[in-house]
């Protein structure tokens, strides 16, 4: 359903997060400090929820130790992880569309907590990648339904929900590496097993605070998520999207065994990645946006981040390090604007086309774990992060070819969100 020109009050060429005369930060009647409870367990439960997804950084070398694995086995955890994930994106609008957005939640923190907890009781590689998949689906049931709840609960105008939306994003990214590290320097299963209590604590939270959400007027299908794909410029922004994943997961599951430190030392380097993540995808990028537009930035973005994977590669142990936290810069700038060519690129229901890019996108983030270490036996530690340059190159390459099938959408509706029947929705 396309808008038109006005999006609960917020026109469509406005810069993320603002309204005529609104500040997300008043703290006046929908602001962002005065949310009801149940906006704030949600956006709690989503810090823990992206957490999950870079907490084994730190702790890679001591569960391939612990677990007598070698590195391409251990960096299957996030192969097993998000390739549930992105098969999943066909099923979460199935699933909520039908029980609603509060029990899809519950269910999706249900599934977390059972097998982060298994996680950590791990006696083989190979189980330990079992329980990782089954955390990837919960993980995919959350996240997937989390922002159009927080919205459609908030008070209010929607854009501070959306603010406080990404902040949590951008806060889990940077602070499950800490957690792993804090938690793993005693003992590598004492992450999952702290996870697991996090997300209890957000379960109890939902289950009190958070009252059931309008359901859809009409019910998702499995295959609308793939019929979507259908639209050539969504199609791009999802092939686009691939490839920077690759790059994107080569850098979070790959560089962590090249950088051989301490759970405390990965850790202080992915939160400081993780830091410049959240702050030029909240804070960053909509102005770059502003100013060169959403194509420009993306195609930039895409380039640098080849070059900055390259000398990673290349350099010395100090550059990898520096390399590593300047990554986040550009992967925070990319997502946030690949977020929105997916939500306005096409005419289909925003929820369904968000899980059709989903669920090309996420299939590069289990690929490129399982593929790095095995490029890096079949040559040199450097050629893996040569194919991830390439891979960013190939997704910039595709944001310049399809140009005229992004360029609309991306350069004149700017940053922006959509009610879909009566609840606005966004896509992650």
């Amino acid at each position: 359903m396309r808008g038109n020109g006005t999006e609960r009050g917020r026109t469509q060429g406005e810069p993320r997060g603002h309204g005529p005369g609104h500040d997300p930060l008043d703290r006046g009647s929908g602001g962002l400090l005065r949310q009801p409870g149940a906006v704030w367990a949600t956006a709690g439960a989503s810090v823990v929820a992206f957490m999950g997804i870079g907490l084994v950084d730190p702790i890679l070398p001591s569960i391939a130790q612990g677990l007598h694995a070698t590195p391409s086995q251990v960096s299957l955890l996030f192969t097993s992880y998000f390739l549930i994930t992105a098969v999943a994106m066909l099923v979460t609008g199935f699933v909520s569309s039908r029980v609603g957005g509060r029990k899809t939640l519950l269910a999706g923190l249900a599934l977390v907590i059972v097998f982060a907890a298994l996680s950590g009781t791990s006696g083989s590689v190979g189980e330990l990648v079992g329980f990782r998949a089954g955390w990837g689906l919960g993980n995919a049931l959350f996240v997937s339904t989390s922002l159009a709840v927080i919205v459609g609960a908030a008070a209010g105008g929607s854009a501070a929900a959306i603010l406080l939306y990404e902040s949590a994003l951008g806060l889990g990214m940077a602070c499950g590496p800490l957690l792993g590290a804090v938690l793993g320097d005693a003992s590598w299963r004492y992450p999952f097993f702290g996870t697991a209590a996090l997300m209890a604590i957000g379960f109890l939270c939902i289950a009190v605070f958070l009252k059931e959400q309008p359901r859809p007027a009409r019910r998702t299908s499995l295959l609308d998520p793939v019929r979507a794909l259908g639209h050539g410029g969504l199609a791009s922004a999802a092939a686009s999207a691939f490839f920077y994943n690759y790059a994107f997961f080569t850098v979070l599951a790959f560089t962590p065994f090249v950088l051989n430190m301490t759970p405390y030392k990965s850790g202080a380097v992915f939160f400081a990645w993780g830091v410049l993540l959240a702050v030029f995808s909240v804070l960053v990028a909509p102005r770059l946006q502003a100013r060169f537009g959403s194509l420009k930035v993306l195609g930039g973005s895409l380039v640098l981040l080849a070059a900055d994977v390259v000398v990673l590669g290349y350099g010395s142990h100090t550059t990898a390090i520096v390399c590593t936290i300047l990554s986040g810069a550009f992967i925070g700038v990319n997502n946030t604007v690949f977020t929105e060519l997916a939500l306005g690129v096409s005419d289909a229901p925003r929820p369904v086309a968000s899980a059709g890019y989903n669920f090309v996108r996420w299939f590069a983030a289990a690929a490129a774990p399982c593929l790095a270490p095995k490029i890096e036996e079949w040559s040199d530690v450097r050629m893996p992060f040569v194919v991830a340059g390439a891979a960013a190159l190939a997704g910039a390459g595709i944001v310049w070819a399809r140009r005229s099938s992004l360029g609309h959408e991306a350069e004149e509706l700017g940053p922006k969100h959509a009610v879909e029947d009566g609840v606005t929705v966004f896509a992650d």
